[in-house]
């Protein structure tokens, strides 16, 4: 008598784990590019025009050639999480296309990320919001002139 009662409830469950699948005919989501998953490090600030901060006589469109105070980091782990820290800077014109750029704190932020095969993007902090991705670099590009920034460029860290 007990299996008896025990039938119906069987014939329901398997019909319920039959019914549902996770492929039901609809265009579904593609699962994140793992491939951004690692540590990534500041390698290049870009300007327009080229600036001779440090003033050795070579200007350069690059302002970490030109400061050693800017560096930066950025954490995409296999969680979907992002850590991000890199030097603030500030930039303010002087004359003749030349500009102070100043190092400021460090700023800091954190959230979730996604990514397709040419996008990784990024939320719960509007610092950053989406890469680019061009094989091993993660590319900010903003487009702007100084006292804007070009781009930011991230290089994927080796670890040995």
């Amino acid at each position: 008598m007990n299996l008896i009662k025990k039938v119906p409830l069987l014939v329901c469950f398997v019909l319920l784990l039959f019914s549902c699948s996770i492929d039901d005919g609809e265009q579904g989501i593609d699962p994140p590019n793992f491939d951004v998953i690692g540590l990534w490090d500041l390698v290049e600030v870009n300007v327009n025009p080229a600036q001779d901060i440090n003033m050795d006589g070579t200007a350069s469109t690059n302002l970490i050639d030109e400061m050693d105070c800017i560096s930066g980091t950025l954490l995409i782990d296999g969680d979907l999480v992002w850590t991000y820290e890199q030097t603030d800077i500030a930039v303010s014109p002087i004359t003749n296309n030349q500009y102070v750029v100043t190092c400021l704190e460090s700023v800091t932020a954190t959230g979730t990320w996604f990514s397709d095969e040419v996008e990784a993007t990024f939320d719960g902090n509007s610092v950053l919001t989406a890469l680019q991705i061009d094989g091993e670099l993660l590319v900010n590009q903003l487009g702007q002139d100084l006292p804007g920034i070009q781009s930011y460029v991230y290089e994927r860290r080796i670890v040995n």
